[in-house]
């Protein structure tokens, strides 16, 4: 499974770990941004809060190497809003992975930037 569903306010990190999803506010995520390295920022309804979206190289297939990142909300001056970021992401293109082990998209990450991919209704 590509996105998993967790507890409300409890992630499983896998080896025993927990993650707890409240809510961030502005300024909680720091990207080091450069070279070859870009960033993505993913970002989804609100009914994918508390679950693990994995991409991963486009080219690698349904078995290929994939990197998760949780859902969780984000509180700005604007409102809330729910994004996963993947933060070190080597630049190349990525496959979003959905349910089921469906892809929903390809995103374009650059080195230094970090691509926004708005997650398809």
């Amino acid at each position: 499974m590509t996105v998993s569903q967790t507890h409300p306010g409890v992630a499983a990190a896998g080896h025993g770990a927990a993650h707890a999803t409240g809510a961030t506010g502005a300024g909680s995520v720091v990207l080091e941004l450069g070279g070859d390295i870009g960033a993505l920022v993913l970002h989804v309804p609100a009914r994918l809060h508390g679950t693990e979206i994995e991409i991963s190289p486009e080219g690698d297939g349904l078995h290929g190497h994939r990197t998760h990142s949780l859902v969780r909300e984000r509180l700005t001056a604007a409102g809330a809003s729910y994004a996963a970021v993947y933060p070190g992401v080597p630049a190349g293109r990525y496959t979003i992975w959905g349910e089921d082990g469906v892809p929903v998209g390809t995103a374009v990450i650059s080195g230094g930037a970090a691509a926004p991919f708005r997650w398809p209704e």
